[in-house]
Formats: structure tokens, C-alpha cells, sequence
């Protein structure tokens, strides 16, 4: 069975080489290997060949031992090396690196290529939100030529070494982790009151190595005397060789005067005691809040006779030599008595073991960083020369199988008696053929684009020249009519017709306004304008559905009984809608209700209603968004149910949606009709729907009353109205009598108080000239009739489900679709005219009203409105009066801004002001 992985400490010492291996077993450190090897010789000698007495005692280890799979740490004296600490201010844990990096260059006094160095972090630190606090960062450095110099006895053995370390270092490794004197678990490390502190004296043969600490912290210094001192002194002064004074030191009992040897060696005794003391006093000054608790004795020559005595004596500690390590285990070497022997020199190898295990507080590694980039390379090579291989063969495999497929297309191969050459070639001249034909192909088709082009600009600049007409006529024909019993150019009077049975409107201005992208108009609050005027599109089938079926814009909703409304609750007010809530104002309709004109449930007026789920095809591509702002007084009390907003939407909104107008298709004069909706008109809105207001219209036949020989009350300014005399007021010369008016008040009076409802309308135009409208009527006739036609073919061979029953031919899905009859020629499209071009280009935009352009002649069946008398209003449909300068275009009114209602729709003026031009204003946002 193989043995576990483990770590040899090795510490090649001046006196002998000293080796220890450990490994873990669980949570424990077992040592399961030693050796101590003594030269025959001092290293120091003057006769002794140092680096021959090193690798015979590696070469004698070797022999004992296997490092076979083992890590390898070995410790170099602590003179060779530098160790510096430092507490760096409160800084940022990954900007440590950068200061440890200058701290270096100036802490250590060689430039840092010369070096080998590493640093860590000392434990006990703290860190807060990343910020390193009460940081101790040690720094420990070696010259190259020392470090190369240290591992050159291993690299002739051929032991690799993975971890090189400084000799003091090692000792504190070993005193943190074995030292019974510990922190509770779970005890943090308070730099204002440190755990006691330990003096670790490590006694070698020529110097000694002084390490400080408290199991966090630690300070160490080499005092230049060791055991070597003493033999020299013994020599010096009793006239011994060198030899013979190393036995009597080990041995001093065995002399003929022990006195006498104890006499010789009291020199370095005092030497040494001083030495410590002022090391001691240096770190006290250091550290003025560390206090020492005790030293600790190792190395060989801590058996001299009295050394330990002398130095607790003089040194005022309790002063103990190491006589076991607590935290070590392994039967068969803590046992052994050379072990026993020579434990006290096996305090760095421990150390070294634990660092090599991860158990150590300090981690750091002098070994150079190119010798550990060698060995990872050198590793690697066996995996990377196999992934070499595998890449060859892989490749090898790949090119003969595409060499097989290769192979049965190369051009000199035959396959029935053919070759790919000769093949390919054949193929190379149809290719060449075809790609001729396609060019020609698409440049016939541009040419004929171009043509088509411009005949469509050719033919089609007389049809853009009426658009603008067409646009006008359509509006003006969707205007109601005063009363239906009056004569064109009429103006009844206002016994006979009172205000609030007129159902014509009033229009104040006209405006228009461009959009690139129709859909930036058609936003969420226009959404909902919308479909408050087509609830039936809240249930509309989603987006794909066949344009014209019900539910989709454009489309004619179906007629349906309206249903009987609700009588009003108890406590509603006055004159309120059928079904009103209690409290509700005359003309609101609570939200969700019924609409009185079409039978269909209303959506909810509120702005908070959420239309975002409804699916509805909006307004796309170029077009204009068309503003009309007027007013009406049709508004009669006794039928509330059209009037205020439901007359616009009885009237001028359903024509916008619904109705037809006819214009001239030919030069000759022939006349077609034509939806709004094949003009381009469409998604109408009520764009602003407020309650209606209390108006004054003056009287134009009021006649003011007189007294008794005045003919005429006080005269008004030029231009104004004749103002009423005042009660008992006489001009002079005039007669005393009794006053009388000569007209009933109530009869005649000055004003007459209407109810006016204000209201703006937009809707979108998207130009249609008459060629394109001919050619989609014509393609939708064409379609129709292969429908039908299909229709009829399945109807002979078996019916066609959903068909109509009792109307022959129809066909589902397509409604007023007439079948083909049998041996009946079916309707040929209509011939698009050719619309005469005029003398000169009209642009195709036209500025909005009252900047409108005004016909040459009256557009057919539109009819010029007569002179109203002073104070009356011209029935039908009013065209605003154009303005003598045009009128700036408008800016892009923003979607959702406040709008711009003009002054005489706010109804604050008591009195109506006399007819002008009303001012150019730019389209309104709809608002809730």
C-alpha cells in the first residue's frame, strides 16, 4: 500500500542536517519519518569542505528516505534573509498589492530584479466593506545569489524543492500552531489589548535566531552568538584544539575542574544575555502595548549545563526549554529516542512540514517564480504531447476522409462514363446562359418601373390636383342642413326656426397638419376617443382579421333595433338620460351605458380606462390629421337625446364614417361615386367634448322702447347698437306724457340665451389620387368575381356550406357579392380617364384653413352660401372666410399636449361678437 502524500522539513544546519516528514490524517498531523545526520566536521571549520560534507549527508538521507511524491521545504539561515513589517493605512484590499509593491522598493535595499520576495498579510487584520483596518503586512526578501546558493546541494541530489523559507519564519510557523496558549474559538484579535507574548530563543551554531510573538503578530532578530562562541572561548582560554573543547562543552562534567570550564565560557554567557535584553528593550519601544510572558529555549545548545539557569536569571522570564510538541503525532517517531535527543533541533523542520500541509499563519515562498514556471511546463508535457498526438491522428483521419470525398468529384473522375470536368463545364454555359437572361430580365423590369412611373406622374397630375377639392367637398357635404323644408341660401327667422332647432354646425376653422407616421398620432388617448365612438370595435376580432368585416375600421356596422331604454332613477336630475344615476347632469350617459344613436354599449368615458388590450389596426404610413373646431345650438331641452355631442356624432361623424360623395371620373364629365373611406378618410375622433354653455346672440330686430314724443332712444357710437334710454329720460323739447313701449320685452328682446355646444373633430386623410382608387375598385371587382365564380363551381358540385339561404350565390364571408351568371358576360372594370394636364403644377399640399384654397367655380352639388343678414347665421355647411395674408403652417401639435381651443369656443363672452375670420389655430390634442 502506498504511503499517503506528505512533506519533508529539511534544515541543513551548520552541525547537521536535520529532516522530518508529516502528513495528514483527518484533522491531525502525523509525523511518520525522521533523520539526523551529523558531519563529521563543523561546517564552519577551517578545514572542513563544507558543500562535500553537505552532499554526502544528502546523499546518506537519500539512501534512508524516499521523497518520491512528496513535497520538499527546506529553511535557509535567518542572517541570509531580510523580514520587514509594516502597517499600511486603511485601504481598499485590492490596492494592497500596488502599496506592499512600493513599501518593497523602499524597505528592501537592492532593486527588486536582484531579489526574490513575497509578502502576506499578518492574521488578526480586519476588514470592513472591503477596507483593510489594522493591517500588518510582512515582507520577506533574499538576494538571487542566496537563494541559489541555498538550493544548489538539492538541485545536485536531484530534489526538487517546492517551498524555501526563512528559518525564523519556520519557528514562528511552529509556536503558532503548537503553542498551547491560543484564542478561543470564535475570540476576534483586539490590537488594543494583544494576548501575552512568547520570546522563542533558537540557539544554533553560530547565531541565534530571536522571534517575538503572540500567535498574530510577530518580530524577529539574529544575534550573532551561538554554541560555536563557547567552543572557542573553552579553546582560547584553557588551551584546548577544537576538538578537544567541543567535547569538554558537551561534557564539561567530565573535566578535571568543571569550575574552571564554567569560568571559561562566562564571557559569551554575559555577551548573550545582553544581546537579548537590548533586543528585547528594542521591541518593547516597538510595541508598547505587547507584554512578554515567558521565553522559550531551542536548538542543541540549549544542553549546555546552566545556559537555561543563567538566562532565566538574568533575563527576569520563566525561561523553559521544549520538551515534546503538543500537536504532533505518530507513535513511531515522537518515541524514538534519537528523536527524543535531538527534538529540540527539530523545531524548524516542524515548522516547514505544517506550511508544506496548509496549517501554517505564514504562507510565503522565497522560491524563484521561474523555477515554479519550469515545473508547471515540464508537468504538462506528457498531457500536451498526448494532445499533440490526438490533434495528428485526428487530423490524419480527417484528411483521409475528405481525401475519399474528394476524390469522387475530381474533375478527372468518371462516373457512368461521364466526366466531372466535361460536366461542370456543360453546367458552367447554362449557368453563363441563365444569368444572361436574368440580367436582361431586370433591366427590363426597371425600364418598365421607370415607364410605369412616369406615366403614373404623367396621369396622374391632374387626379392630385382635385384632392384638395375632393377633401373640401366631402367635408361640406357632410355638414347637415339647417332644416330640411328651407330653400338653398334661405335664413328663417327665429320665431319660425328658434336656435335650438337648427341642426346645421358652425365651423370655426379647419385645420391640417402632416405626419410622416400616422401612428405617432394615433396614440393611446386617441385610442380611446376612438373607440368611444365605435364600442363595437372593443369586441373586434384580433389583428389579421379581413378589413370590412364587422368590427374593423370602415366597416358599416350592423343595424339593429334599438333597444328600449331605462327610465331614469329616482333622484336623477331633471331632464336626464334614460337610465341615469342619481345626481347625474341632463345629457351624461353613466359610463358603460347604451348609445341612444346606435343601440350599442358605450365604453367607459373615464381616463382611466385601459384600451391597451384591444387589438385594432390603427392609422400607418404618410398622411394628414385634419382639425375641424366649431359649434352648434341645436340643443333643444325637449330631445336631449341628439343633442350636445350626439348631433355631431348623429351627423358630421357618421358621414365621415359612412357616406359617399360623387366626383367627376372623366374628362367628359361623368360622375362615380366614392366612399369616404376610398378618399383616404377615416378614424374620426371627437376630440374635444366639453358640457354645453349659456350664449347671447344679439337681436337683430330688437327694437328699443319709446316715450311720449321721442321717436328713438340715445344714440350709440358709429357702427354700434342704438342703446336704450334710460327709465323717465326725455330729450329736450319733448312733451310730459306717461311712457309706453311700443314692443313686448318678451316678444322682442335684445338678446336671445342659447345653449352652445362647443366641440372638436379630427380625422385622418391619407391622399388618394382617382387613378389608384379606380385601380383598387377594379382588383376588388376582380376578386369578387372569382370568388363568386368559385363559389358557384362548388355550389354545382355539392353546395357551399354557409351560404345564405333563399339568396342564391352568395358567398360567405364576402357580403353584396353577386354570383356569375351563366351566359351573362361578366362587368368589365371601368376604363381609368385620363385626367387632362393642366397648364401649370399645383403642389399637391395645400395650406389649412383659413388659408384653404378657394375653387374657381362651386364644386358640383355644392352650393355658395347667400348674404346672411347682420346677426344671422347662412345655413348648410360654412366655408370659413379666407384670410388676407396665409397663414403660417402650424408646428406638430406633441400627442398628449394640452389643446389649443380657440377664444370664441370658450363661451365666456356673454355676447356673440360680429362675423369675422376666425384666426388660424393649430390642431388640438383630444383630452379626456
Amino acid at each position: 500500500m502506498a504511503k499517503p502524500s506528505g512533506v519533508w522539513g529539511i534544515d541543513i544546519g551548520r552541525c547537521a542536517l536535520k529532516a522530518l516528514r508529516c502528513r495528514m490524517d483527518g484533522d491531525a498531523v502525523v509525523a511518520d519519518g525522521f533523520d539526523y545526520i551529523e558531519y563529521p566536521k563543523l561546517l564552519t571549520q577551517s578545514d572542513a569542505d563544507a558543500p562535500q560534507l553537505v552532499k554526502e549527508a544528502l546523499e546518506q538521507f537519500l539512501s534512508r528516505n524516499s521523497l518520491r511524491g512528496d513535497k520538499v521545504a527546506v529553511s535557509v539561515p535567518g542572517e541570509s534573509g531580510l523580514a520587514r513589517f509594516f502597517k499600511p493605512p486603511p485601504v481598499d484590499v485590492k490596492k494592497i498589492a500596488d502599496i506592499v509593491k512600493y513599501e518593497a522598493r523602499q524597505q528592501i535595499p537592492f532593486a527588486l530584479e536582484d531579489v526574490i520576495w513575497d509578502y502576506q498579510r499578518m492574521p488578526g487584520g480586519q476588514e470592513v466593506d472591503g477596507f483593510a483596518l489594522d493591517t500588518e503586512i510582512g515582507l520577506f526578501a533574499m538576494k538571487r545569489e542566496q537563494v541559489s546558493k541555498a538550493m544548489q546541494p538539492f538541485l545536485n541530489a536531484g530534489i526538487e524543492v517546492d517551498i524555501i523559507q526563512l528559518s525564523p519564519i519556520a519557528c514562528y510557523n511552529y509556536i503558532s500552531y503548537d503553542s498551547p496558549k491560543r484564542l478561543a474559538d470564535g475570540e476576534e484579535y483586539d490590537p488594543e489589548k494583544p494576548p501575552k507574548s512568547v520570546v522563542v530563543l533558537s540557539i544554533g551554531t553560530d547565531t541565534t535566531d530571536l522571534v517575538v510573538t503572540n500567535g498574530y503578530r510577530v518580530w524577529q532578530r539574529n544575534i550573532p552568538l551561538g554554541g560555536n562562541h563557547f567552543t572557542k572561548q573553552l579553546s582560547k582560554d584553557l588551551k584546548l584544539t577544537f576538538a578537544k573543547a567541543e567535547h569538554l562543552k558537551r561534557n564539561p562534567k567530565q573535566a578535571e575542574d568543571p569550575k574552571a570550564v564554567f569560568q571559561a565560557m562566562r564571557p559569551v554567557f554575559g555577551d548573550m544575555v545582553t544581546e537579548i535584553q537590548r533586543s528585547l528593550n528594542f521591541f518593547s519601544s516597538l510595541d508598547r502595548k505587547a507584554s512578554i510572558e515567558s521565553v522559550m529555549l531551542l536548538g542543541n545548545t540549549v544542553k549546555l549545563p546552566g545556559l537555561t539557569q543563567y538566562l532565566s536569571k538574568h533575563l527576569g522570564y520563566d525561561v523553559k526549554e521544549i520538551d515534546s510538541f503538543t500537536r504532533l503525532t505518530g507513535a513511531q517517531v515522537v518515541t524514538s529516542p534519537s528523536f527524543k535527543d535531538n527534538m529540540l533541533a527539530f523545531g524548524g523542520c516542524y515548522g516547514l512540514c505544517l506550511q508544506g500541509l496548509g496549517k501554517s499563519k505564514l504562507g510565503t515562498n522565497l522560491l524563484p517564480r521561474e523555477i515554479l514556471t519550469q515545473r508547471m511546463i515540464k508537468a504538462k508535457k506528457p498531457w500536451a504531447v498526448g494532445a499533440v498526438a490526438t490533434v495528428i491522428l485526428a487530423c490524419a483521419f480527417n484528411y483521409i476522409f475528405t481525401y475519399r470525398v474528394w476524390n469522387e468529384v475530381n474533375p478527372k473522375t468518371t462516373v457512368q462514363g461521364v466526366a466531372w470536368e466535361s460536366a461542370m463545364t456543360e453546367a458552367g454555359n447554362v449557368t453563363k446562359t441563365s444569368s444572361t437572361y436574368i440580367t436582361a430580365d431586370k433591366d427590363k423590369v426597371a425600364k418598365f418601373d421607370m415607364l410605369k412611373q412616369i406615366g403614373q406622374e404623367v396621369v396622374g397630375a391632374g387626379d392630385r390636383r382635385v384632392l384638395w377639392l375632393e377633401l373640401m367637398k366631402a367635408l361640406n357635404e357632410s355638414m347637415p342642413k339647417m332644416a330640411d323644408t328651407l330653400q338653398p341660401g334661405e335664413i328663417p327667422d327665429v320665431k319660425k326656426l328658434p336656435f335650438d332647432k337648427r341642426k346645421d354646425l358652425k365651423i370655426s376653422y379647419v385645420e391640417t397638419q402632416y405626419y410622416p407616421e400616422l401612428s405617432l398620432w394615433f396614440t393611446s388617448e386617441v385610442k380611446k376617443k376612438y373607440l368611444e365612438l365605435n364600442p363595437e370595435l372593443m369586441t373586434a376580432p384580433p389583428a389579421g382579421a379581413t378589413p370590412g368585416t364587422p368590427g374593423m375600421p370602415g366597416a358599416v356596422p350592423p343595424v339593429a333595433a334599438m333597444p328600449a331604454m331605462p327610465p331614469a332613477m329616482p333622484g336623477a336630475m331633471p331632464g336626464a338620460m334614460p337610465g341615469a344615476m342619481p345626481g347625474m347632469m341632463p345629457g351624461m350617459m353613466p359610463g358603460g351605458g347604451v348609445d341612444p344613436v346606435t343601440g350599442l354599449p358605450m365604453a367607459s368615458s373615464s381616463s382611466s380606462t385601459d384600451v391597451s388590450m384591444v387589438q385594432i389596426p390603427g392609422p400607418k404610413g404618410p398622411g394628414w390629421v385634419v382639425e375641424l373646431a366649431g359649434y352648434h345650438y341645436y340643443n333643444d331641452p325637449a330631445d336631449r337625446r341628439n343633442a350636445g355631442p350626439a348631433h355631431v356624432k348623429n351627423t358630421l361623424l357618421k358621414q365621415l364614417k359612412e357616406g359617399s360623395i360623387e366626383v367627376p371620373v372623366g374628362a367628359g364629365g361623368m360622375l362615380d361615386r366614392f366612399t369616404m373611406k376610398e378618399l383616404g378618410i377615416g378614424y374620426a375622433i371627437l376630440a374635444l367634448d366639453p358640457k354645453p354653455v349659456d350664449h347671447q346672440i344679439p337681436n337683430p330686430n330688437y327694437v328699443p322702447p319709446v316715450g311720449v314724443g321721442m321717436t328713438d332712444g340715445f344714440g350709440g357710437m358709429p357702427g354700434s347698437m342704438p342703446m336704450p334710454p334710460m327709465p323717465g329720460a326725455k330729450p329736450p323739447g319733448a312733451k310730459g306724457a306717461t311712457d309706453k313701449p311700443a314692443v313686448d320685452p318678451a316678444e322682442n328682446p335684445p338678446f336671445f340665451k342659447v345653449s352652445r355646444y362647443n366641440f372638436i373633430i379630427q380625422f385622418c386623410w391619407q391622399e388618394k389620387p382617382m387613378n389608384v382608387r379606380l385601380e383598387e375598385r377594379a382588383k376588388a371587382q376582380l376578386e369578387a368575381q372569382q370568388k363568386a365564380a368559385e363559389a358557384a363551381a362548388a355550389a354545382a358540385a355539392g353546395g357551399v356550406p354557409g351560404a345564405v339561404p333563399g339568396v342564391p350565390g352568395t358567398m360567405p364571408g364576402v357580403p353584396g357579392v353577386a354570383p356569375t351568371v351563366p351566359g351573362v358576360a361578366p362587368v368589365a372594370p371601368p376604363a381609368i380617364p385620363a385626367a387632362p394636364i393642366p397648364a401649370a403644377p399645383v403642389p399637391g399640399a395645400v395650406a389649412p384653413a383659413p388659408g384653404l384654397p378657394a375653387p374657381a367655380a362651386p364644386a358640383p352639388g355644392q352650393i355658395a352660401p347667400a348674404q346672411a343678414a347682420p346677426g344671422q347665421v347662412a345655413p348648410g355647411p360654412v366655408a370659413p372666410a379666407p384670410a388676407a395674408p396665409a397663414p403660417v403652417a402650424p408646428a406638430p401639435a406633441a400627442p398628449g399636449a394640452a389643446p389649443a381651443v380657440p377664444a370664441e369656443l370658450t363661451g365666456d363672452l356673454p355676447v356673440e361678437a360680429p362675423p369675422a375670420a376666425p384666426a388660424a389655430a393649430p390642431p388640438v390634442n383630444p383630452v379626456p
